[in-house]
């Protein structure tokens, strides 16, 4: 297994160090990206002395960075943001809402929240309602809850109860059920009293 390099920090390089910091990183990460742009070279002595103010420099925006962050993420617990887009009458998105799109409304809202910060595994496809992570670093994180409505009535379907008109036409059936017995019964009675009137006549002939 090849060995980390150990490289001077010519530049602030978040979640990795300040400027001046002495960093252990892996060899592609230093030969693609660090010291092709320039931002990191082989430690000396004489260098990591010349970059002392610079570091120091950094240290205080840095702490000043997340004096700024934590007072963000204790405003931003639990807040609600809604964004209106356009659907088909299921619900389905025309257009995705993704990290940067929820940035954009918390920027509207007053909160500074760079779109890196947005923890959006995918981006909603639906409208609906669904819980967002926003994180600075390792340890400042908030959960927010974003509402995508859409931009004109729809009906959704569901799989509730059957509606009023359903158990209007239900109780309708039933009823015209109920009138196609009565006659039935009506008729019965009406043979049986021919049947009492037939056999009274016959008795008053044979007497």
């Amino acid at each position: 297994m090849a060995r980390n390099y150990e490289l001077l920090l010519l530049e602030t390089i978040e979640n990795l160090g300040l400027v001046g910091d002495v960093v252990k990183v892996r060899p592609g990460f230093a030969r693609n990206y660090l010291l092709p742009n320039a931002m990191a070279e082989a430690p000396t002595a004489e260098k990591i002395e010349s970059l002392k103010a610079a570091r120091t420099i950094a240290q205080a925006e840095v702490s000043k960075q997340r004096a700024e962050r934590e007072a963000v993420i204790a405003r931003l617990e639990g807040i609600t943001i809604t964004l209106v887009r356009a659907c088909n009458d299921q619900g389905v998105l025309y257009g995705a809402v993704t990290q940067r799109d929820i940035s954009d409304q918390l920027i509207a809202e007053g909160y500074g929240i760079d779109m890196r910060a947005v923890r959006l595994a995918n981006p909603m496809r639906r409208v609906g309602t669904q819980s967002v992570t926003i994180q600075f670093g390792r340890d400042l994180v908030a959960e927010i809850t974003v509402t995508v409505k859409p931009d004109r009535i729809i009906e959704l379907e569901t799989s509730a109860a059957p509606s009023k008109a359903s158990a209007s036409n239900d109780e309708e059936a039933d009823d015209s059920a109920d009138a196609q017995e009565a006659p039935t019964a009506e008729s019965d009675d009406s043979k049986a009293e021919r049947g009492t009137k037939s056999a009274r006549k016959g008795r008053e002939k044979k007497s």
